[in-house]
């Protein structure tokens, strides 16, 4: 620090100093800063990232506060200064962001069979042997990165793999990552933010109240409001993927594993590339075997395949990429007691019991719940109340009673309800299932009004099952047409309703008159009717109107829908009620949209598909160009495909088409297309 002026100080301390002398104190000042920032960085890079740290606690702490002082002392702070990974203020919410390119989920499988159907299905399509990549799969929280021009912008988390919530001032307040990289383009990285095991025993030692298990320390470390205390929880992040590039180079696992890792973020040291089927089951039962010894929760192993082209052509699923799997290990299985079984009352009127048991520890979380399907399964398994049972969470995930070990004098049977435990109205019984006819039970109205607002229905942002409960038990709001006659006086009498709550939540709702068709559909909440059913029926028929006057037919033909599911939508568009409603919710403005409407263009009637680089789009661009024009993308090339867009360094796709003698256009003609 010794002869270094900075602002604010040189002048008191030294009244006849020219400016320039000043400012030439300022610019040393500040390359000290650099300086220091750069070591300080290097040693944080040791340490959290390559775990072999080259300096003791002593010295790093008296660097990082001669940096903090030459901070404050000049008001400039670089932004890849570690000072900025002190937890900041809380915040007040998490604001939503929409990543630039999808983060998809994984399709999992969970015997060796599945597995190997996996490969199998790859080396068929591939027409030969191929290359994969096996990865542990970490059990925490997603989370996505975003760089740009080589600067960190943003922490995002996956949400429905679209939207996510921005967690930018918590993540900045974990090291394993790095604040500037070498890659100047547009950059998202994906990773799992975990808190390792012997982390969370260290927190649980001093800890008020201490954290169960390491995936909901993550979690609630990551998705706190108050940064500090993620910053308490010592979160990691291990990187996995490169989601998004701006120059659109397709990247093969192995490339963007070394990526990562040139560029400094954090990669778990174990990665196999395994060239056949016997490869890969061997490292997946590597994993599986060491799983148990290392510091990290895992869940499972990630097989991917390592060829970009390959991948491309493979394509995805609604949910999924067909070129990855995930094997997810045996459940782990403990016996505990069952306390007490309660009956549950679902939007259809369902009842469904839940098992209350003894708590017990599974797999790394506390399980103290478990669902049992209907009372056929509670008489096919023999389970009765004081009786010790089997429980196992499947695929690690949700609790399940497999049966019953042992019975004891004071165990009693769980008496079949006859009448709604909510309502009391007579339960019909429709095959394996009790429900409750009475359309007014309040369990019911609350769960399909909170069904209705979800993220992947209306997307009504705020409101949760408790402002459901509230609006049925104060506004006797019955239906979801009664939401849209809601006003900010109505609200005023809810608890935890200000102003602003008020507001939000009206805009919200006034918003969710405008959702895709498909949102649409599911939001009504047909039995046997999910998300991509609900695609599936609004891509078929385009309209409300149309879905309404399908026939079985119609409906038997889609790939997701089945008899017992055509006959729950026959049934349900026929009904009286659920009429009226719609009938009510076009009246207050409800008008859904199906997004995918063909549009009239240069491209209209072609199936075109997108292969190689391309100098002056990025491919999502080309490709919303070529659907507002009329035109629609696929993944790869098949009989249907009549158009191929080929960029440089084009693949096996391009050798393809010509193969097929599809039509095939370069980036000049394209651009021709588009100006006519």
């Amino acid at each position: 620090m010794k002869g270094i002026y900075s602002k604010g100080v040189a002048p008191a301390r030294h009244e006849k100093q020219s400016f320039s002398t000043f400012n030439r104190g300022k610019v040393k000042s500040m390359s000290r800063q650099r300086e220091l920032v750069d070591i300080l960085n290097k040693w944080a890079h040791e340490y959290y990232v390559l775990d072999n740290p080259t300096v003791s606690d002593k010295e790093y702490d008296a660097l990082y506060d001669e940096l903090r002082k030459l901070e404050e002392e000049s008001g400039e702070v670089y932004p890849d200064s570690p000072t900025r990974r002190v937890g900041g203020e809380p915040i007040k919410g998490f604001e939503k962001h929409t990543h630039i390119a999808r983060l998809f989920s994984l399709d999992k499988s969970v015997s060796e069979e599945e597995l190997t159907a996996f490969l199998t299905r790859v080396e068929k399509f591939a027409g030969k042997e191929t290359e994969y990549t096996v990865e542990y799969k970490f059990d925490g929280l997603t989370v996505c990165l975003t760089y740009e021009n080589g600067a960190f912008v943003r922490a995002t988390t996956r949400g429905n793999g679209t939207v996510g919530e921005d967690v930018t001032a918590q993540v900045l307040t974990i090291k394993s990552f790095p604040l500037t990289i070498g890659y100047k383009g547009t950059l998202e990285v994906r990773g799992e933010a975990v808190i390792r095991l012997s982390v969370l025993d260290e927190y649980n030692k001093t800890a008020a109240e201490p954290l169960k298990n390491a995936r909901n320390a993550a979690a609630g470390a990551i998705r706190n409001l108050d940064p500090k205390v993620t910053a308490l929880r010592k979160p990691d992040i291990y990187f996995y993927d490169v989601n998004y590039t701006s120059d659109g180079a397709p990247m093969s696992q192995t490339t963007a594993h070394e990526f990562l890792k040139k560029e400094g973020f954090k990669v778990y040291p174990y990665f196999a590339v395994c060239k056949s089927k016997d490869e890969v089951l061997s490292a997946v039962a590597t994993i599986e075997r060491e799983r148990k010894i290392i510091d990290v929760l895992t869940d499972g192993a990630v097989i991917k395949v390592n060829d970009a082209l390959l991948r491309e052509e493979m394509g995805s699923t609604d949910k999924f990429p067909r070129w990855a799997m995930a094997y997810k290990f045996e459940a782990e299985e403990v016996t505990t007691l069952l306390k007490d079984v309660i009956w549950q009352v679902g939007r259809t009127g369902k009842l469904t019991p839940l098992a209350l048991l003894d708590p017990v520890d599974l797999g790394g979380a506390t399980v103290s719940r478990a669902t049992l399907n209907n009372y056929g399964d509670i008489t096919r398994k023999d389970v009765k109340i004081g009786s010790r049972v089997l429980v196992r969470r499947s695929n690690e995930v949700i609790p399940e009673i497999l049966g019953t070990t042992e019975h004891y004098a004071h165990s009693k049977e769980i008496d079949k309800p006859t009448v709604c435990p909510a309502c009391g109205a007579a339960l019909d019984e429709i095959g394996a299932h009790l429900f409750c006819p009475n359309r007014l039970c309040t369990p019911r109205i609350v769960a399909a009004l909170d069904h209705y607002a979800s993220k992947n229905a209306m997307n009504i942002d705020g409101f949760s099952e408790s402002t459901a409960e509230q609006l049925v038990g104060k506004m006797s709001v019955t239906k979801p047409s009664d939401l849209y006659k809601l006003t900010a006086e109505d609200l005023a009498q809810l608890e935890g309703f200000k102003d602003k709550k008020i507001k939000n939540i009206l805009t919200a709702i006034e918003k969710s008159k405008t959702p895709t068709l498909d949102a649409f559909i599911y939001a009504i909440g047909v039995e046997g009717v999910g998300r991509v059913a609900a695609k599936d029926l609004a891509a078929r028929f385009k309209s409300m109107e149309n879905l309404q006057n399908a026939t079985f037919e119609d409906l038997i033909a889609l790939e997701n829908v089945g008899e017992i599911t055509a006959n729950a939508i026959l049934a349900h568009f026929a009904d009286d009620e659920t009429k009226a409603e719609l009938a009510a919710l076009a009246e207050a403005g409800v008008q859904p949209v199906w997004s995918d409407e063909k549009k009239e263009g240069v491209f209209s009637g072609e199936s075109v598909v997108l292969t190689g680089t391309l100098t002056n789009f990025k491919r999502s661009e080309a490709q919303k160009l070529i659907e507002e024009r009329g035109g629609v993308c696929q993944s790869s090339v098949t009989a249907k495909t009549t158009l191929v867009l080929a960029g440089e360094e084009a693949g096996s796709k391009l050798a393809k088409a010509q193969k097929l003698g599809i039509k095939i256009i370069d980036e000049a003609t394209f651009k021709a297309m588009l100006e006519e």
